[in-house]
């Protein structure tokens, strides 16, 4: 027997038949689903000190469970003394099984350690059905032991549904558990 997240065995059992019958679609391929989520994070300050961005990376990998890999700038920026091609910040695409345990920490141990939390924006969304979330903070993550932390920094997590408007999409990532603010 293979191992099946939490999260994506409900998403198959509950959220796919309420999603239907929510949106009225006519066949299941038309739900909305969870592509992918890609959590990224910008050292800008690694073009002084290369140290940075290698912890960076391996607090993304901790995090994830999946090893970061490095951006590279795309233009030269004078002012900030950049080159093209220089190594500026660390992302992780997650798909599949990490997507769904990566997703299921977050809602259920990372969010709740936030101080004064009361719900995520409703305001991310992008007009295509994708999510962009910021967390100031890298030590809500259980993975990050406090005392190794030089910098708190914070990071940025996409999440990119299959669906076509942002009602479909903050409907999806309700049911699947993230806590939006109530207005």
């Amino acid at each position: 027997m293979n191992y099946v997240p939490r999260l994506k065995q409900e998403y198959k059992d509950k959220i796919l038949p309420e999603l239907t019958k929510e949106f009225s679609y006519k066949n299941t391929m038309e739900v909305p689903k969870l592509k992918k989520i890609v959590v990224s994070r910008g050292v800008g300050e690694a073009i002084s000190d290369k140290k940075l961005l290698d912890k960076a990376i391996d607090e993304l990998t901790m995090i994830t469970g999946q090893k970061a890999v490095t951006t590279k700038s795309k233009k030269d920026v004078a002012s900030f003394k950049l080159r093209k091609g220089m190594p500026v910040g660390a992302m992780v695409t997650l798909r599949g099984t990490k997507m769904y345990e990566f997703l299921d920490r977050l809602i259920t141990i990372a969010l709740p350690r936030v101080r004064d939390f009361n719900g995520i924006s409703n305001s991310g969304f992008d007009g295509r059905g994708n999510y962009n979330l910021g967390i100031q903070e890298q030590i809500i993550f259980p993975e990050i032991n406090i005392d190794k932390v030089n910098r708190i920094s914070g990071m940025d997590i996409s999440f990119v549904t299959t669906s076509s408007t942002d009602q479909e999409a903050k409907s999806l990532l309700t049911h699947l558990g993230l806590p939006f603010k109530k207005n």
